[in-house]
């Protein structure tokens, strides 16, 4: 089972962070970053990412790059609420299950109010 936290807003259907620990992010990086639309870590991640091959010799900016991306993939995740949060999003439960659709599911058996605001913001255009 894995664990996803439930993020709401009103007027807007709600979104799942899942818990733990992010590959994509350790072996992506900025890339991961930016494909969640966090542009400006993506750009100062992608800069670091630059400034230390630039400044540093081989064994040392090996060391730096992976120490870099295992923060990131033990913090990617975080990144994602915080940045709901800052959308205007609340974290307003935590979902166990197997995938997203079935966390989604169970939220939705667990808070119907939440499966209205789902369809019409898909309804939307």
């Amino acid at each position: 089972m894995k664990i996803w936290t439930a993020h709401e807003k009103p007027h807007a259907a709600p979104r799942l962070v899942r818990e733990g620990f992010s590959f994509g992010a350790l072996l992506w990086g900025p890339f991961w970053l930016a494909a969640h639309r966090l542009w400006l870590l993506a750009a100062a991640l992608l800069l670091l990412d630059v400034l230390v091959l630039v400044l540093t010799r081989p064994p040392a900016s090996l060391v730096l790059t992976a120490g870099v991306a295992l923060l990131l993939g033990f913090s990617g995740r975080d990144l994602l609420r915080w940045s709901a949060a800052r959308q205007g999003y609340l974290e307003t439960g935590v979902v166990a299950a197997g995938n997203e659709d079935e966390a989604r599911l169970r939220l939705f058996n667990a808070r119907p109010d939440l499966a209205a605001h789902a369809m019409l913001a898909e309804a939307a255009p």
